[in-house]
């Protein structure tokens, strides 16, 4: 997945903020408005609408001359996503995981500790041999010996 620039983050926000998911999606001009503190053109913000959508971020529909954009996927899917390609970054990803769960906060382990308990007791199978691919909106398998 690609990382997004600054200007590519705050029109992703805008789209995750302000549209709700059964929504047709919203225009350039309602996104341009909507980043109210820059002084950005029309065709700079229909730019980067146009570089998202070509990155697969965002999905555009036709209405008349004009476009309705709305966000491919959650923020919560975005960034579940950038995690697993951290974890692709090669190494060991089990030491990866293994430090990142040292990092979290007591809640944040809390949250990790619910959400494998119930992973594990919905599929009757552990966590570490599912891993759900955002992009595909289903889970995949992974391989024991490399837990890819």
């Amino acid at each position: 997945m690609t990382r997004l620039g600054d200007l590519e983050r705050a029109v992703m926000d805008v789209l995750w903020d302000s549209v709700p998911a059964t929504s047709d999606g919203v225009t350039v001009r309602e996104v341009a408005d909507a980043l109210d503190g820059r002084e950005l053109a029309y065709t700079t913000v229909m730019t980067v609408l146009d570089r998202l959508a070509g990155k697969g971020m965002v999905q555009r529909q036709r209405e008349g001359r004009a476009w309705r954009y709305r966000a491919a996927a959650s923020r919560e899917a975005h960034i579940a996503q950038l995690m697993l390609d951290a974890l692709d970054l090669g190494g060991s990803r089990d030491a990866a995981l293994v430090r990142f769960a040292r990092s979290v906060t007591g809640t944040e382990a809390e949250v990790l500790r619910t959400a494998l308990g119930a992973e594990a007791g919905l599929t009757g199978q552990p966590l570490t041999d599912r891993v759900e691919d955002p992009r595909a909106g289903r889970p995949r398998r992974t391989d024991e010996a490399t837990g890819r």
